[in-house]
């Protein structure tokens, strides 16, 4: 399983608000099954293969040019294991299990 974060940028706009696009990215993320995905403030987070998370990362770049943006920026982190499988949560609490260790260190 690959993890990966998602960021499309319509560059070319009129106005600063670019909430009508990631809208319309967010109802074609809830229209497909390929791809777990999680919005959140800065992009979107996508669970799946790598050839999934890709597929869809394409269509989704796609979105604002559909909507008559002149030009499209993407920017895709991908994260891809290949010895064991490891989920967007997984890594959040692995994480949080550390700063937990951390806490319990630091106060006794």
């Amino acid at each position: 399983m690959a993890t990966a974060d998602l960021t499309v940028l319509a560059l070319g706009r009129e106005g600063a608000s670019a909430s009508e696009y990631i809208a319309e990215i967010q109802r074609r993320l809830a229209k497909q099954e390929r791809v777990r995905y999680r919005m959140h403030a800065m992009g979107t987070s996508l669970e799946g293969t790598t050839e999934d998370i890709l597929s869809v990362v394409g269509e989704l770049h796609a979105v604002p040019f559909e909507q008559g943006i002149p030009r499209v920026y993407t920017v895709l982190k991908l994260d891809e294991r290949r010895d064991k499988e490891q989920s967007l949560a997984d890594k959040v609490r692995s994480v949080e299990e550390r700063l937990e260790d951390q806490s319990r260190w630091r106060t006794s």
